[in-house]
């Protein structure tokens, strides 16, 4: 390509005397097919030989395409270096920004063409004041509205609209208002703007009066006046404009079908989008998308098939895939999620960031470590999420050296942690007990990358601390956060004391929880497990009265498996399946078998509904593999317990376990 491009540019010299005119032209569309940094460097150094380099017809298309392949910095260094840069290149610069959300560096760039005398035109000051309503910059927006009313630049309805935009952005409904009287040509998009503006300060009676007084309304209007009805969960209303609205879109159906969603009415979801006359992959994603926002998720799985099958000429797009595979991840449904997988690369997903970050997690979540490695390596451009899934699926099963690994490895590919990355990074240091370590990391945050510890990241550390068997420090640990320890950290501390038999912090705990969760039983569970361990029996019989006294019951330990291509959902002594008679029929016989390999049940955790559904996991298949997710946030030695039975029932059946 290279070579090709010299050629051409030879025979543009060797001609009688080509205008300079139609170099310009030539290189121009050069730089607009440029797709690689090479081909950018190549052009670069061809416009500096042909003495083009400043040139001010050139120039900002070079900036563009800087811009497009992601090499600003290259573009500043190119744009200092000019004499004087006409508005073109410096609407270039700010275009490139804006095209990069780099809005900090369009308000100071706009700071700097005013002290170099240039002259913004209408095509500079909608940048610069949507860039200034980007970052919060009040000082100077007001500055550039200032500009813009020197020049004369008010009757632009662009650049009104933006000021509009940007007051309404920080709540100044007023000011935007102000903006609007003055504008002497109000399109529809002014009105749009500033009826926006007061439906984003929740004022829906104004709004509604600006819509009825706009002169000309279109499909979008409409929409935004529908969504503010919606946003301010007033649905009916949003219904009556609906059915109003002249000309409805696949937009405007799209709109009320994730409003229904939004406010957890599923009956009128579901009718809405059966009275849909077209349906687009945005119109399957909020059916898909509402029954994952309200937590239905089977019901996912099962609309994303019926998108298979009736769906027609609509595929799947990458939102879609991602949260089918949410869902699969959060029910469990392995063999769904690898069929999806497959379906994803099949229709030209391989290799897409969302979706792999998306098959990571459902991997991970699923227990199939070793896959969403895999995905993980398949994956070429990572970003923080990509890294972060990872890492946290790689600590939640226990693979904490590998967890730490990946760490390095993050911060070696020049990816800065977040918040997320270092749940992981301590949940690591947590199954391994590195108390040292995990103090170290926990320093870092801060010290090295200006993160300030949230609850979750107190809640390892005591953790951490408790699992060490360093009781007394993870008190006063919790005593001197910044933060009011929650549930989770108190049960964490609870659970410790469990396994070291520490009675006065575990009452300690179990008040502070009383506090939080009056209404949550388990928490009494867990301390009369642990006066049971000290055969302080009058103690487990006070704590039983106490539990009783709430008035709610403990909830029952509950499976998700997969069978026939479908996911069904079991509680402990659970009788609402079809198949319940055969299902406990086959339990009993199983029970037989354990026994004959000398399996003594601990009838205790079963009264606690613990085990059962686990059974029911093991059990449900015989010719194909088994896999089991587990989540016990106080089981203590029932995982063990657990582990056992499976692998005795799969031993019996000579089943694959994990």
């Amino acid at each position: 390509m290279v070579q090709n491009l010299s050629q051409k540019l030879h025979c543009l010299q060797v001609k009688s005397s080509p205008p300079t005119r139609f170099l310009e032209e030539k290189f121009i569309s050069l730089l607009r097919s440029c797709r690689t940094s090479h081909h950018l460097l190549h052009l670069h150094s061809q416009l500096t030989t042909h003495g083009l380099i400043h040139n001010a017809y050139v120039t900002p298309t070079l900036i563009t395409t800087c811009s497009l392949l992601n090499k600003m910095p290259h573009a500043r260094k190119l744009f200092d270096k000019m004499p004087q840069p006409n508005t073109a290149t410096w609407n270039a610069m700010f275009r490139g920004y804006l095209h990069l959300e780099c809005h900090l560096q369009v308000v100071v760039l706009f700071g700097e063409m005013n002290r170099a005398g240039a002259v913004p035109n209408c095509f500079t000051l909608p940048m610069v004041v949507k860039c200034c309503g980007k970052v919060n910059a009040v000082r100077e927006g007001e500055e550039v509205h200032c500009v813009v009313v020197k020049m004369g630049f008010m009757s632009n309805p662009f650049v009104g609209t933006s000021l509009i935009d940007m007051y309404s952005s920080r709540g100044s409904v007023g000011d935007a208002y102000k903006v609007f009287g003055e504008m002497h040509q109000r399109n529809v998009v002014a009105w749009t703007a500033v009826i926006r503006a007061y439906i984003s300060c929740g004022d829906m009676v104004s709004a509604r009066r600006f819509f009825d007084l706009a002169p000309a309304r279109d499909v979008v209007l409409w929409n935004t006046v529908v969504s503010g009805y919606i946003e301010s969960g007033d649905m009916v209303a949003a219904r009556k404009l609906f059915d109003k609205m002249p000309g409805r879109d696949a937009m405007s159906w799209n709109t009320m079908l994730n409003g229904y969603a939004s406010n957890g009415d599923i009956e009128l979801f579901e009718k809405m989008f059966e009275e849909m006359p077209e349906r687009n992959v945005f119109s399957w994603n909020g059916l898909i998308g509402g029954y994952a926002r309200n937590g239905l998720f089977s019901q996912v799985l099962e609309s994303f098939k019926w998108m298979l099958v009736e769906g027609g000429d609509v595929l799947p797009n990458d939102a879609t895939l991602v949260t089918v595979l949410s869902a699969c991840s959060r029910l469990g449904a392995l063999d769904m999620g690898k069929w999806v997988h497959l379906y994803a690369e099949s229709i030209g997903y391989k290799g897409n960031l969302f979706v792999g970050n998306a098959l990571i997690d459902m991997y991970a979540k699923c227990g199939v470590i070793g896959n969403a490695l895999d995905v993980f390596n398949s994956i070429d451009r990572k970003d923080v999420f990509t890294w972060n899934t990872i890492i946290n699926g790689m600590a939640m099963h226990g693979h904490a050296a590998d967890a730490l690994s990946l760490f390095d490895r993050m911060k070696n590919a020049v990816v800065k942690p977040d918040e997320v990355t270092f749940v992981g990074v301590l949940s690591a240091c947590v199954h391994m007990g590195l108390v040292k370590d995990g103090f170290s990391f926990f320093q870092s945050m801060f010290d090295n990358y200006s993160i300030v510890p949230q609850i979750q990241h107190y809640g390892c550390m005591v953790d951490l601390l408790g699992r060490a068997g360093l009781l007394d420090q993870a008190v006063n640990f919790v005593r001197k956060m910044p933060m009011k320890p929650d549930a989770v950290i108190w049960a964490a501390l609870l659970g410790a004391c469990r396994i070291y038999k520490n009675v006065e912090i575990a009452e300690l705990a179990l008040q502070r929880l009383i506090e939080l969760e009056p209404k949550n039983p388990a928490n009494f569970v867990m301390l009369s497990n642990i006066y049971k361990d000290l055969g302080r029996w009058q103690d487990v019989a006070r704590l039983k009265i106490a539990m009783r006294d709430t008035g709610f019951r403990k909830l029952p330990g509950c499976s998700v498996i997969e069978v026939d291509d479908s996911v069904v959902e079991f509680y402990s002594l659970d009788e609402r399946h079809p198949e319940t008679e055969n299902i406990f029929r086959a339990l009993r016989g199983l029970t037989v078998i354990l026994r004959s390999y000398g399996y003594v049940p601990n009838l205790v955790d079963v009264a606690q509904g613990t085990v059962m559904g686990e059974v029911l996991q093991t059990t449900t298949l015989t010719r194909y593999p088994t896999y089991t997710r587990q989540s016990c946030r106080d089981c203590g030695s029932k995982i063990r317990k657990c582990h056992i039975c499976r692998k005795k029932i799969s031993n019996s059946f000579k089943l694959f376990h994990g």
